[in-house]
């Protein structure tokens, strides 16, 4: 079996527990994924089955798409809904203008603080085992492009947004630098990938959905490989 396969995280689960069903599934144990979701975030992961991991380098850069929440006036340590609250303050009285406005100051070209909460590895350790020691462990920041950067609604204390960026962009960093901006403090409260390049969230299996088919039916779900990578590569 061989192909591109994509899934629809549910929320709590971490892309390696996704992996971790789908070689229990399909009985084989070469299976990989195309870009990480944290476990609060839901939507589409790309999963390599087969051969189709020899093309995993082409598929990680791809540019994503996500909807999510920020809720205003509350910081957490992981930047994220699962994260314990640090600080609570105010949140001042914003208009739609005001939001707009700081949120369009992170559009473009940038580089972006890697949170402390993360997987990335400083001397071979990953800093969110550092985090969970309470150290502050020094690090490079990042380049990343913020392509677009919709407000869906706002209501007091949340920001419903739409967002595009490049690979390695941390979006609960984003949410947190926008509520550093705003004066209030933010998290990122719900996050669910719509895109990765031309592939949409609506062409996925759920994990239920996929437990429910043959491996036959599985298969004539796969995605040729030579599909989805970029035409240079083909």
């Amino acid at each position: 079996m061989e192909g591109i396969l994509l899934v629809d995280k549910p929320r709590d689960h971490t892309s390696h527990d996704v992996v971790a069903r789908l070689r229990g599934k399909l009985k084989m144990k070469r299976i990989g994924h195309a870009g990480t979701l944290d476990p609060m975030a839901t939507g589409l992961l790309v999963i390599l089955v087969g051969k189709a991991t020899k093309v995993s380098q082409y598929l990680v850069g791809l540019d994503k798409e996500y909807e999510g929440t920020i809720e205003l006036g509350k910081v957490t340590d992981t930047q994220d809904a699962d994260g314990e609250v640090m600080e609570t303050r105010p949140v001042p009285p914003l208009t739609d203008a005001d939001v707009l406005a700081a949120v369009k100051t992170f559009l473009g070209d940038q580089y972006q603080m890697p949170p402390m909460y993360s997987a990335i590895k400083i001397a071979g350790v990953p800093l969110y085992k550092s985090a969970r020691k309470g150290e502050e462990i020094e690090r490079e920041p990042r380049f990343i492009r913020v392509m677009s950067w919709e407000v869906l609604r706002y209501a007091t204390p949340q920001i419903d947004f739409r967002l595009t960026c490049t690979k390695g962009t941390y979006v609960r960093t984003l949410a947190h630098d926008l509520g550093a901006k705003l004066g209030c403090g933010a998290h990122l409260s719900a996050l669910r990938r719509t895109a990765t390049d031309k592939f949409r969230v609506d062409q996925a299996l759920t994990l239920e959905q996929i437990q429910a088919l043959t491996l036959t039916e599985i298969e004539q779900r796969l995605i040729p490989a030579r599909e989805a990578v970029p035409s240079f590569v083909r």
